[in-house]
């Protein structure tokens, strides 16, 4: 029997577990101090603790020591590291991916593109970083050589602004990749963002599984990604998929990988960006709709990836592969939204996904998720939670059911964006494939009316009440929004309450007061709503549509005085601050930067909020701060 040990951790290492032990081969699960009870870990035949996922010779001496004969990298981590992949080989092991060779000249955007235009693939033009910014046709895009997933990455639209964004990007990517080469290419201001699917064998054969389309995206972070891409003619489709071909043949390719491009929108060229070498994050909706002769069987990628680790041919070739259907998947973040996107941590109360992940394709949802109920969530990792992937006859009938599997998911206990990506589901804007790479920078999110949320949890409130039959904590005097947490909590005029002997009371119809399975069902303004609701003693969440609510009670305000927003600038996650711009006593203008902080690979500028004095400078930089950490007090002039 085979042994594969998987270098990763979360969704991508169940999922990778699941295909491998349908194909009869043992695996083995790393882990590090905080992962001790992950479902990865429980999950697998063996589990061996690290001290760390990026730790190369701690990872490889773990496969050594459990008999391992492959090693998957997954995604993230080590995946790209060619000193990986040579550590792997120089230990006898085999890696499901291409050799450390490869990784070394298509891991670098720099050396890729070279590879590239040598294979005569269309290349977006470029700058060198040290020209004169003066010379250079704004805007441009700024990007680390080394990098990917919108780290290391800046839009620059005019000269005055270069230098800052240079500075900026390299110490993003010496921070996120150990090396701050830049790239400067031109920046294509509607463009959508194409890859192709490659899978390749050590015996010469290279197809492709057609095309991908994520351009729905917030700061180059794919959201929503979709097979196949929606808005592209079948010469466009021919160009890129054989480009693609061209570029793996051209650098002897072996294993999974994707191929990016930029496609104008304006002028329909498309424009090599870079290759992943490894499996990527949005392979479910490839696996969803590329169908292969003559039983028109979808192809499992984790299982060709290991068949051809393992020396064999490609199970198909170009002719048995066509398109049946169509996908979209929405990754699911801890992230809010409605607040600059900043990363969220804490403990998932409640956590409900549409169908039970890793159970194949049902009523057209598939998840690929680890999270559970009472797990924690850390800045330590990558805020993605899992994957809902929707699929359908059509687009229209994958987006469909794409909303709907969207309201079936609940989060509780944390921030995600689960109500976000539903509302952009359901936009005239993604139904018309309207969107491109920077339309949610151009149309940032509005946060919803808590006002439905407000109104279930006061009668959630109610419900529990009348089950206790006692009073308590819980007892019917209204919610007000909780904000993220002590002590930025924030106030609303509006409070809901509800005398606990009355079945109505303004239009509001308890449908169910039983909360089975913390499931409210209300009818509103005649409208039946529903609800997956966590009421405990200081505070109460609400998942409707989606979208987490939470509002606690208005005397938990009492003992802190008037709220923050006279100029306190607070730590909005845990983090650690990067570096302190400014003293007390100093002059600042509205939107100087304070000082940076970085938290979950992400680099936070602190502004002032008006014309003014520093009154107060807290942290030092490289420290450690909490949540809601006091970092700087500016007085209005």
């Amino acid at each position: 029997m085979k042994t594969l040990l998987i270098a990763n951790r979360g969704e991508i290492a169940l999922r990778v577990i699941r295909s491998a032990r349908a194909l009869g081969i043992r695996t083995v699960a790393i882990h590090n101090d905080l992962d001790q009870r992950a479902p990865h870990v429980r999950e697998a035949d063996v589990a061996v603790q690290v001290s760390g996922y990026l730790d190369i010779d701690a990872v490889v001496q773990a496969a050594k020591d459990s008999g391992a004969d492959l090693v998957h990298p997954g995604y993230g981590f080590l995946s790209e590291r060619a000193a990986f992949a040579r550590a792997v080989e120089e230990a006898g092991l085999t890696l499901v991916g291409p050799s450390a060779e490869v990784m070394d000249r298509m891991g670098r955007k720099d050396a890729a593109r070279e590879i590239a235009i040598a294979a005569d693939v269309p290349v977006v033009p470029s700058f060198s970083v040290d020209d004169d910014p003066a010379t250079m046709a704004f805007p441009v895009l700024v990007k680390a050589a080394a990098g990917g997933g919108g780290k290391g990455m800046r839009i620059v639209r005019s000269a005055g602004e270069y230098a800052d964004a240079v500075a900026a990007a390299k110490r993003e990517a010496a921070k996120s990749f150990g090396d701050d080469t830049m790239l400067v290419e031109k920046y294509v201001e509607r463009g959508r963002h194409i890859e192709v699917q490659v899978m390749a064998d050590s015996h010469g054969n290279v197809v492709h599984l057609f095309e991908r389309d994520c351009s729905t995206q917030r700061r180059h972070q794919k959201v929503l990604e979709e097979a196949p891409a929606p808005t592209i003619d079948e010469a466009v489709r021919a160009l890129v998929t054989q480009a693609s071909v061209n570029l793996a043949k051209q650098v002897g390719y072996v294993n999974a990988g994707t191929v990016e491009f930029l496609l104008d929108s304006d002028t329909q060229e498309a424009y090599f960006l870079e290759m992943n070498t490894r499996l990527q994050v949005e392979h479910p909706v490839t696996e969803s709709v590329v169908a292969c002769t003559p039983e028109g069987e979808r192809i499992d990628l984790v299982a060709v990836q290991l068949a051809v680790a393992l020396g064999e041919e490609l199970p198909f070739d170009q002719d048995d592969l066509w398109l049946d259907g169509h996908a979209i998947e929405a990754r699911v973040y801890a992230e809010d939204p409605y607040n600059e996107f900043l990363p969220q941590a804490g403990t998932a109360t409640i956590v409900r996904w549409p169908v039970a992940p890793f159970t194949g394709t049902t009523d057209g949802m598939r998840v690929d998720a680890a999270l559970e109920s009472e797990q924690v969530v850390s800045t330590s990792f990558d805020p993605m939670l899992g994957k809902v992937i929707a699929v359908g006859k059509d687009r229209e009938a994958a987006r469909r059911q794409l909303i709907a599997a969207l309201e079936r998911t609940s989060i509780l206990g944390l921030t995600t964006n689960t109500g976000f990506l539903r509302e952009i589901a359901e936009s005239d804007a993604f139904r018309d494939a309207e969107i491109d790479t920077a339309w949610l920078d151009r149309h940032p999110p509005t946060a919803p009316s808590p006002d439905v949320a407000r109104t279930i949890a006061a009668w959630t409130d109610v419900a529990v009440s009348r089950m206790t039959e006692r009073p308590g904590p819980l007892m019917a005097d209204g919610w007000r929004d909780g904000g993220p947490a002590v002590p930025t909590l924030v106030e609303l005029d509006q409070v809901v309450r509800v005398d606990r002997s009355q079945s109505t009371v303004d239009g509001v119809t308890v449908l169910e007061r039983g909360m089975a399975d913390h499931v409210a069902r209300l009818r509103i303004d005649g409208h039946r709503v529903e609800a997956v609701v966590d009421a405990q003693e200081h505070g109460i969440d609400v998942v409707h549509r989606g979208q987490r609510f939470h509002f606690v009670r208005p005397d938990v305000f009492g003992d802190h005085g008037p709220l923050v927003g006279d100029g306190t600038l607070l730590a909005p996650m845990p983090g650690t601050v990067l570096a302190v711009n400014v003293t007390e006593g100093q002059a600042v203008k509205e939107g100087d930067v304070l000082g940076t902080m970085e938290a979950m690979k992400m680099e936070l500028a602190l502004k002032a909020p008006f014309d003014g004095t520093v009154t107060g400078v807290h942290p030092a930089a490289g420290e450690q701060v909490p949540l809601g950490a006091v970092l700087f007090e500016v007085e209005e002039a």
